[in-house]
């Protein structure tokens, strides 16, 4: 009796697979994945130690502070906690080959800490502003002062341009970017009439301090900061559209997809 079963040969075997393979396209074996851009050694060291330099900053100023609470007040430490994680976020990224965060988030880094640098040393180290904060200091504060209000702004600055591709802020994001620092004035003041008059840093900074101003005064002075960070964040925005690409070899970043971190 003939076995009803047909003969299997290889080329049976083989026909169904090669009938889904697409006439000269390779196998799909073959196709390498998509690359994530590839690490970035030099950025991530370079933010890794920026960040470093941020902590050392805070723990210094820790250190020699009688009054955590205050410290931690200023807009200065904030700013630059925001820095160090930033950093550290961006510097673990780019060691791992990973997409870069997303321009709002470094952009708005960036914007804080250059406004630390700039109010410090324009307006607070100054003694014709008429809003100085000239005073004594120990080696341990002036060291974290500098690496605070000069190192970190310094290194943020370079970092944009060594490391980022030119044109990624958007101008949306410089009115985006001011939700902190608007928000910062009612946490100074609330914090401020908390404290008993006459307490030592009740208002972290002199244009800030109701006793002197008023809430008149201090209303008028959050205008024209307001104004002045709003016009620092458009050009950033700007400055970051027209500069030229300065990188190094070992720097490229990848392009941030269409991921959630993404703008």
């Amino acid at each position: 009796m003939p076995d009803p079963t047909p003969p299997t040969t290889p080329a049976a075997v083989a026909a169904p697979a090669e009938s889904t393979a697409r006439p000269g396209l390779p196998d799909a074996a073959a196709v390498p994945a998509p690359s994530s851009g590839g690490r970035r050694p030099v950025a991530a060291v370079f933010r890794a130690l920026a960040a470093l330099t941020g902590v050392t900053g805070i723990v210094l100023d820790t250190i020699d502070s009688h009054d955590l609470g205050r410290l931690f007040s200023y807009f200065t430490i904030q700013s630059n906690i925001v820095l160090v994680l930033v950093f550290a976020w961006s510097a673990h990224r780019a060691w791992t080959g990973r997409p870069a965060l997303s321009p709002r988030i470094t952009g708005a880094a960036l914007l804080y800490i250059c406004i630390t640098g700039l109010v410090f040393h324009f307006v607070l180290s100054n003694d014709s502003s008429g809003f100085s904060m000239t005073s004594h200091r120990t080696p341990i504060e002036s060291v974290a002062s500098q690496l605070l209000h000069t190192a970190t702004p310094l290194a943020a600055v370079l970092d944009r341009l060594l490391f980022t591709d030119p044109g990624a802020f958007l101008f949306r994001y410089a009115w985006q970017w001011l939700i902190y620092p608007i928000l910062y004035l009612p946490f100074a003041l609330i914090r401020g009439a908390l404290l008993a008059p006459g307490t030592d840093g009740r208002y972290p900074y002199p244009f800030l301090d109701v006793d002197l101003h008023g809430y008149a005064g201090i209303a008028t002075n959050a205008v024209v900061f307001a104004l002045a960070f709003y016009a620092l964040a458009l050009a950033l925005v700007l400055l970051d559209r027209i500069r030229p690409r300065l990188r190094g070899p070992g720097s490229r970043m990848p392009s941030t997809g269409s991921g959630p971190l993404d703008a």
